[in-house]
């Protein structure tokens, strides 16, 4: 069966039970047909989460990592969503990681100093505009 896109509030309804009947709506919905999810779906989830629920960096990537894992979600540019929830565990924020896991290893130019310095340490491109 071809998976089905769905939304940042279904992803945020399976990750957090907040609301039960739309957590089962949910678990239903994946278990009757595969998900597949976005990476820009995945980027504002990891805000709604961190903003609205608090979620660690280690929190959001577990759920990611459960996700791929899972048989029933397909990630859209895997590998690209891998490695972005791999940087963000590591404590870079996923927005920057999605952008640097996007470059293939190409410069990334950026005025930001902090996100520089975290991409140094990780071996990324993240370079000043010169």
């Amino acid at each position: 069966m071809k998976p089905v896109a769905v939304d940042t509030n279904v992803l945020v309804r399976l990750a957090t039970g907040d609301h039960a009947a739309e957590h089962r709506t949910a678990l239903a919905s994946l278990a009757a047909r595969p998900w597949r999810v976005l990476p820009t779906v995945l980027l504002e989830t990891e805000w709604v989460l961190r903003s609205v629920y608090r979620f660690s960096p280690a929190q959001f990537a577990d759920f990611v990592e459960w996700m791929d894992a899972s048989g029933r979600v397909v990630l859209e540019q895997v590998d690209v969503v891998r490695t972005a929830a791999a940087h963000h565990r590591t404590g870079m924020d996923f927005a920057d990681a999605l952008h640097l896991a996007q470059t293939n290893g190409e410069p990334f130019l950026t005025f930001d100093k902090a996100l520089q310095k975290k991409a140094a340490r990780l071996k990324l491109n993240a370079q000043a505009v010169a």
